[in-house]
């Protein structure tokens, strides 16, 4: 638990995973929040369809938050219909300048049929290597796993459902309570 001198504290865990392979593209994410060592929520749906269900997206991070970010993102991909990479650069923009965005603390994994992206708050806009990229407290085991996992006879789907169970065997801000989305 991150805590300072003045400060409350913070939310704390999550577990997104996408792995694109074989024509496919998955996100998937635990449903685990925490604050410090207390798990308050354990069916959290960190991981949904965006832009009239042509993008699909995961977040880790403070969750009204990534509301907001997710609600930025709807309306940049309104504004650059089937644009996913621009609308993320835009928002990535307005992340990196805006004073209240700025604050936000949460990260992005979305994708569409063509492009797999992970957004930050330091303004990047990331395509993972190999299709594949974990973000949150135990994103770096997903991504292991699934990284060993990717050129062997799995699908998209049951790489990122074996390689999430793995991180929930590993990280204590990781359950088993999954949500995929795929396109």
């Amino acid at each position: 638990m991150q805590t300072g001198e003045n400060s409350s504290p913070s939310w704390h865990g999550t577990t997104i995973l996408t792995v694109r392979k074989g024509g496919s593209v998955v996100i998937g994410g635990d449903g685990q929040v925490s604050i410090g060592q207390t798990i308050v929520k354990s069916n959290a749906k960190k991981v949904r369809r965006l832009g009239k269900g042509e993008v699909i997206g995961g977040f880790a991070g403070a969750t009204a938050d990534a509301f907001t970010l997710f609600e930025r993102l709807e309306s940049k991909l309104e504004q650059y219909p089937g644009q996913l990479l621009r609308a993320s650069v835009e928002l990535a923009k307005d992340w990196r300048t805006d004073r209240y965005l700025r604050r936000l603390e949460a990260m992005m994994i979305v994708a569409d049929k063509d492009v797999s992206l992970v957004l930050t708050g330091t303004g990047d806009v990331l395509e993972p290597e190999a299709g594949v990229m974990g973000i949150g407290s135990g994103g770096n085991y997903a991504l292991s796993a699934a990284r060993a996992l990717i050129d062997g006879p799995l699908d998209a789907e049951a790489i990122v459902r074996k390689s999430l169970d793995i991180a929930a065997d590993i990280c204590v801000y990781t359950n088993r309570n999954v949500t995929l989305e795929k396109l």
